[in-house]
């Protein structure tokens, strides 16, 4: 791919390294590497150009998951797979406090695979609110999500846990969950997924998070009709049966 050959050059030559010699099933990863540890700096227009192709190929590649046609409960909706796929108005990023990605290459936190599917504009985004500071637990900031098939990404810092739950952390939690539906009401848009945000290695239990996260939700839009749609979006077969649980138990 003529496509990917070039970028792959352009982030080497920013690096002063030469292109290693690649397998071609190979050159997604190390493209993909490349853009996870490429710092907020300036980007020519012809990478963009020609990585806005690229990724948005490999979107209609995977499929675009239609929120519109899920089945909803009282607003809200469960589905298993990848968020990058949804085209949701809005998708949870659960992110850390620096606000710019992951810089590990490829590795598998939410954070990372929004990044690298939606291209270098988020992380630039980033940097521009950031400007170096460090973003406190539970507030929302948003940027475009450029190449994924959803408008915005809505990035949340959780709460870490080590050892037990403490009251901070659940109100830090509760508050990513609240600042992204409040701020959902105030943009006007009309669905919004959520990830399973903390679980990762933020360490929050499992169980713990998606009953907090599944009681806010219901509350919050029992108390205000404006018809928003709420997608939990979750990856593992775990946590799917955790939500189902949560979200259709009997009261």
């Amino acid at each position: 791919m003529k496509e990917l050959d070039r970028l792959i050059e352009i982030l080497c030559a920013e690096r002063g390294e030469s292109v290693p010699a690649l397998k071609e099933d190979k050159k997604a990863d190390y493209f993909r590497a490349l853009t996870n540890v490429r710092p907020p700096m300036p980007v020519s227009e012809e990478f963009l150009r020609l990585q806005d192709k690229y990724l948005s190929e490999r979107t209609r590649e995977k499929g675009v998951a239609d929120v519109n046609k899920f089945d909803y409960t009282g607003g809200v909706a469960l589905w298993r797979g990848d968020i990058t796929r949804l085209n949701a108005d809005a998708v949870v990023n659960a992110c850390n406090p620096a606000l710019l990605g992951c810089f590990a290459p490829l590795h598998n936190c939410i954070d990372n695979v929004i990044h690298s599917a939606a291209g270098v504009q988020v992380r630039l985004d980033c940097n521009e609110i950031m400007r170096g500071g460090s973003e406190p637990n539970g507030r929302v900031r948003v940027t475009k999500a450029y190449n994924l098939p959803s408008k915005f990404i809505f990035h949340t810092v959780g709460p870490q846990v080590t050892g037990k739950v403490t009251e901070e952390n659940k109100k830090d939690l509760e508050k990513c969950y609240l600042s992204c539906l409040e701020k959902a009401r105030e943009m006007k848009i009309k669905s919004i997924a959520f990830c399973c945000i903390s679980t990762g290695v933020y360490g929050y239990p499992q169980k713990e998070a998606c009953a907090l996260a599944v009681r806010t939700v219901k509350t919050r839009l029992a108390g205000i009709k404006d018809g928003l749609k709420v997608i939990f979006d979750v990856f593992t077969e775990e946590d799917e049966a955790l939500y189902e649980r949560e979200l259709f138990k009997k009261a």
